[in-house]
């Protein structure tokens, strides 16, 4: 909970209620429905709830933006999201039911009003949103396929509306085809922590798996855009 104040200090009592309620909300339905790897539940925090709020170092959303997180899981991204952003709405879809239903219990737990659930498929959800959230659920491409039919024209942010990924890899070589149309911003420019706890054996794997998480891909839902800090693909 100290590294989500380190970055989010401003936040309010119930705020800071509601995420320090995460960790034994999550410990005690991952041990019923495995949503988290069970070796990283002890790094719910840094590797789960942090790594979600990197888009907020990115966006700061209008009140009544509407959101939908694809493959949401356990409720990831959406569910620090909108702890973050109580006067934003988010929608959370996942085509596997039991994570659905943790997720909405931890909602409900914490006393989330802003957001709605579904268990569905990404193709059976047809309702427009500003902004479309993921953490990295599909190839790149596959996932542009998918929810171009749910951004809305109208806009009302800084951004203009289209989908925020959090994901890595080789992202230059992903977003060759929309290469006009993406930006990206290094989340290791944010978020400054030391990861050497890693044991030598597993320091490559796990490293990453961690640097995955550490870049953020947002697709313009039409201009291109030049913004302070973010670095356009060639």
């Amino acid at each position: 909970m100290e590294l989500i104040l380190k970055y989010f200090p401003n936040l309010s009592e119930q705020q800071k209620t509601q995420f320090a309620a995460l960790y034994d909300l999550y410990t005690d339905w991952n041990s019923k429905i495995n949503v988290i790897s069970r070796k990283d539940i002890t790094n719910l925090y840094e590797h789960h709830v942090l790594h979600s709020l990197g888009i907020a170092k990115v966006i700061n959303f209008t009140p009544d933006t509407q959101i939908m997180d694809l493959g949401t899981g356990g409720g990831f991204p959406g569910i620090p999201l909108a702890i973050l952003f109580p006067e934003v709405q988010f929608h959370l879809v996942d085509s596997i039911g039991k994570k659905v239903k943790v997720a909405t219990e931890i909602a409900n737990a914490i006393g989330l009003k802003n957001v709605t659930f579904r268990h569905c498929r990404a193709e059976e959800e047809k309702r427009k949103f500003d902004f479309v959230v993921s953490r990295a659920v599909m190839p790149l491409g596959d996932l542009i396929k998918i929810i171009r039919k749910n951004i809305r024209q109208e806009q009302h942010n800084a951004l203009p509306n289209g989908l925020i990924c959090l994901k890595g890899g080789e992202l230059e070589q992903e977003t060759m085809p929309v290469k006009h149309k993406t930006m990206l911003y290094d989340l290791k420019n944010e978020f400054t922590e030391d990861y050497s706890w890693y044991d030598s054996k597993t320091i490559w794997r796990d490293l990453d798996i961690w640097v995955k998480k550490l870049n953020y891909v947002r697709l313009q839902n039409h201009t291109r855009s030049t913004l302070p800090g973010w670095k356009h693909s060639a």
